[in-house]
């Protein structure tokens, strides 16, 4: 039988345990309810809206203090625990955010943990080298040149397209129109180029062509950048890639001046005779065949056409100076255009 002092004594805890639960349940309660309060309850009713940069590596507590700086939040010891209530206290992600002081904390919280940062747009023509892509990225304010042409020396990305140690990926950043934050950083960039190129131009009808001519993949794309540089009318394409495959097959030389350019280490607009004798492996005026890589991205008519060259006698091509070009089969007829549509326009001119 238990002793009456011992019996009361438990009672006693036990009335006391169930009044500090019953307090530290409704303790718990208010607790909650202010929280929630909390993250709806703008910082002040201004709907001026900031930009504000949250960089990577910012930790949860940095956040709410710098926006608390910036007026975007009250008491900022509250919003963090506001994030660990909604248990997304490790999913804040670096970017441009664009908020107010109107906005309620749970909204800015939205935002930061579904990464709806600030986009950019960035259009890529075709035809772009590497080099120009870089100097548009970073004109965005996107990532630096330097960054982003050394991503493209990425030798995992290099594998995937079988191109040599060394090499870059000229060639294979397709050009198109994309949105990236200035959190993205060139990896991300350089990556996202290159799978779009997968996407668009290694599908299975493409990639069966290109197995079934008697041109690599890569010497492929690479023909489609001298297209790409040469014309920009889309019914000349393949009269274009007509004139390269017929001199290949001749074994000829493509003597074909974006490849000098890009062989030239400044280029002001003028192309002199002494250039023609530059000693690279893009110069197709000193070496035969193909030069060892693209010289530019192509776009899809141009790999296209390069896969599928117009049936033609052709060798020789000049231009009529209005985006046109003017054919020839022999060096005699081409002599008489370059002297029609070059020299005695120049002479006009």
């Amino acid at each position: 039988m238990a002793d009456p002092a011992t019996k009361s004594f438990r009672e006693r805890l036990k009335s006391r345990l169930i009044l500090f639960f019953s307090v530290m349940g409704v303790t718990g309660i208010v607790f909650i309810v202010l929280l929630y309060n909390y993250g709806n309850t703008p910082a002040s009713s201004s709907s001026r809206e900031q930009v504000v940069d949250i960089k990577p590596g910012m930790t949860l507590r940095q956040v709410s203090t710098f926006l608390a700086h910036r007026k975007l939040l009250d008491e900022p010891s509250a919003f963090v625990l506001y994030t660990y209530l909604q248990g997304k206290q490790n999913r804040i992600q670096a970017g441009e955010y664009r908020f107010s002081p109107s906005m309620p904390p749970w909204k800015i919280l939205d935002s930061l943990t579904n990464g709806t940062a600030i986009l950019y747009t960035v259009t890529i023509p075709e035809g772009y080298r590497i080099t120009e892509m870089a100097e548009l990225f970073e004109k965005k304010g996107l990532v630096k040149k330097e960054a982003f042409v050394a991503e493209t020396r990425n030798t995992e990305l290099l594998d995937a397209f079988q191109i040599p140690p060394g090499g870059t990926l000229e060639g294979y950043l397709y050009p198109e129109t994309y949105k990236f934050s200035k959190a993205d950083g060139a990896k991300r960039i350089v990556k996202t180029l290159v799978n779009t190129f997968k996407k668009r131009v290694q599908t299975t009808d493409l990639m069966q062509q290109a197995k079934a001519g008697k041109l690599t993949f890569h010497e492929i794309i690479t023909l489609a950048s001298l297209i790409e540089k040469e014309t920009g009318l889309g019914a000349e394409r393949k009269l274009i890639s007509s004139v390269f495959h017929n001199r290949l097959i001749k074994e000829m030389r493509l003597q074909t001046d974006p490849t000098v350019i890009y062989a030239m280490v400044n280029f002001d607009g003028n192309i002199r005779k002494k250039d023609l004798s530059i000693d690279s492996p893009y110069n197709t005026y000193k070496y035969f065949g193909l030069p060892p890589g693209p010289i530019a991205s192509p776009g899809l008519d141009s790999i296209r056409a390069a896969l599928e060259p117009e049936t033609s006698d052709f060798l020789y091509f000049v231009s009529r100076q209005d985006g046109s070009h003017q054919f020839s089969t022999n060096y005699e007829d081409h002599s008489r255009a370059v002297q029609k549509y070059q020299i005695n326009h120049r002479v006009r001119g």
